[in-house]
């Protein structure tokens, strides 16, 4: 591809290019240049993470003024990180120091900067206001327990990622979070007898009783459903009417988990 080529696709943001990715940020430390509503959320979103955030501003904006003032109980909280606030302009080469960057200060020359530095240094970078000169997007995200569901539009339209990320959500039902634990529970019960995980159908579970009784709040049938699953062989066999699965919308079963 040509650079003039180049530059016209990135202009476009992410637009049938991107690379769908789920990164551990867990105690990385990450930058937010700006302090506004916006960067807010995208402080939110990392602190939520585990990242270790430190946010350069003159001021800032409540939102992260409370996460900062509240260190220990953001610390207390499964997988929350933490967060820094250094009251001052960005400085040329501040971005080099961090795994990861986002800048959204509204301020063209000053995300300009940013955007330079953190180019320069190899640095993964987000521009709130420009999609099109970020090295990743972030999308619209719906989280329950470990299962998080991610929509982009590559940057063309933010309304309709969270649209369609509600839809999804909604889609998935209620406690999928706890859906997801029960069957990564079964999982490691498999593992634990040197079994691969695929000695079980585990598409055959979900498209029989286990979603519904989850949905509904009956955790312990559900748990027992999954533990005749992945009993050892030989003991404790699944029912054949658990262990088969209906036909749903023609789909083809799929054995891995």
């Amino acid at each position: 591809m040509s650079d003039r080529s180049s530059q016209q696709s990135r202009a476009h943001g992410c637009e049938g290019a991107g690379y769908p990715v789920v990164l551990d940020v867990r105690g990385r430390p990450c930058l937010v240049v700006g302090a506004g509503a916006v960067a807010a959320r995208k402080v939110a979103g990392l602190v939520g993470a585990g990242a270790e955030v430190t946010v350069v501003a003159p001021r800032v904006h409540p939102t992260i003024a409370a996460l900062a003032d509240d260190q220990e109980g953001v610390a207390t909280r499964s997988g929350a990180g933490t967060v820094a606030i250094e009251r001052r302009p960005y400085r040329a080469g501040d971005a080099a120091r961090f795994r990861l960057v986002v800048t959204a200060t509204g301020l063209p020359e000053v995300d300009d900067l940013v955007v330079a530095d953190a180019e320069a240094a190899g640095v993964w970078l987000n521009c709130a206001d420009d999609p099109g000169r970020s090295s990743f997007l972030l999308p619209s995200v719906h989280r329950d327990g470990p299962v998080s569901v991610a929509v982009s539009t590559g940057g063309a339209s933010p309304a309709l990622a969270g649209w369609l990320r509600r839809r999804l959500g909604n889609a998935a039902g209620r406690h999928v979070g706890e859906l997801a634990t029960l069957l990564a529970d079964g999982r490691r019960r498999i593992q634990a007898q040197r079994r691969p995980t695929s000695a079980v159908d585990w598409q055959a579970l979900l498209d029989g009783p286990l979603p519904d009784l989850v949905a509904d709040g009956r955790i312990e049938e559900a748990r027992a459903i999954v533990d005749r699953a992945t009993a050892p062989e030989g003991r404790d066999a699944p029912p054949e009417d658990l262990a088969r699965a209906p036909e749903r919308g023609g789909a083809a079963p799929a054995h891995g988990a």
